[in-house]
Order: C-alpha cells, then structure tokens, then sequence
C-alpha cells in the first residue's frame, strides 16, 4: 500500500525576497569596493616642448631613449672613475648602445654619435623617418640626472647653447618619463 504525502511550500514570496536582498547587498558591497578601489586618472601635463616616452615616441626612439638610460649611468660611473667625460669612441668600443655601431643601431635610424664641448653627447639620425636625432645633456652634479632632447627632421645640428629656452628656439623637444602605476596602460581620449 502506498501513502502519498503532499508537502505544500512554506511561502515562495518569502525566500524570493532574502535572495534578492542578498544579491542587492552584494551589487552594493561591490560597487563600493570598486569606487573606491578603483583605478585614478591621474594625467600628467606635459608642455608643448615636451615628448612623453610611452605616448610620443615611437619605437625606434623609445629604443634609442632607453639605451641613452642606461648608457647614462655607466657614463657617471666612468666620469667618476676618470675624472673626466668618456668620449664616443670608448663607449663604442665597450659596446655601449646606443654608440656602438650595430643590428640594433641600425635599424634605429644610425645615429652618428659626437661630444659636444658644451656637455652633451649629440646622435644625429641618417634616417629621420625612423628615428629622429637625440641630444643627451650631462648634469654637472654627479646625482643628477640627464636631460634627453629630441628633434625630428634632418636639420639637427649641434646647439651651442644648452638652456631650454635656447633649445626650445632651436626646434629640440624635451623627452620626459613620468612613470605611475599605469605605465602598461595608455588612456587616449
């Protein structure tokens, strides 16, 4: 003999209620972790003679730029040692990019490297459609640090004076760096 048993709900209306509550309190919760969590758009303004490396340059010149970093800090280390500024033909023959004549160089507009009496190291470009011609400026005090300029057509010749306001007149662009938590993400408007 069989026996059904009929079980009637305890009130639908009443559980459909505690979940949808829970899953408006946990939109609420998230949306506030998100603001105030979330990421900042803090733009940096730049001046009209002014370059930023990760949105300005292109590749090639973000090469260039990033050898001229790196070669800086062994420039300071060799200017502390010697007393004295290495010319171009040592950081050439140390196989120091950017002055080293080579695959990478050569794809990065072959830059002609020259001491300036002034205190910089000045590249022209032999092909401005790849890569325009940099200026690498040595600071006089040893913890500074170096300024890098930028101009894009053939013209460049070397500045006898060093000022920004005399540069700027001249037609360099200052390249500058200001790295933030972003630094992997462009936000163009």
């Amino acid at each position: 003999m069989s026996r059904a048993q009929v079980i009637r709900p305890a009130g639908a209306g009443h559980e459909t209620l505690y979940v949808l509550l829970v899953a408006l309190l946990i939109v609420a919760l998230a949306a506030t972790v998100v603001t105030l969590r979330g990421e900042r758009e803090d733009e940096v303004s730049i001046a009209s003679h002014q370059l930023d490396v990760r949105r300005d340059l292109n590749a090639a010149e973000q090469g260039v730029f990033t050898d001229l970093w790196v070669a800086f800090d062994e420039i300071q280390m060799l200017r502390a040692e010697d007393n004295s500024v290495p010319t171009v033909a040592s950081l050439a023959d140390d196989g120091l990019p950017p002055f080293v004549s080579d695959a990478a160089s050569d794809s990065r507009g072959r830059h002609q490297w020259q001491w300036l009496e002034a205190g910089a190291y000045l590249g022209r470009s032999q092909d401005a459609q790849v890569a325009g011609s940099f200026l690498l400026i040595l600071p006089a005090q040893a913890d500074a640090p170096a300024d890098v300029w930028l101009r894009r057509d053939s013209a460049a010749v070397a500045p006898d004076d060093l000022g920004h306001e005399a540069l700027i007149a001249a037609g360099w662009q200052q390249v500058i760096s200001h790295y933030d938590a972003g630094v992997t993400r462009q936000h163009r408007h």
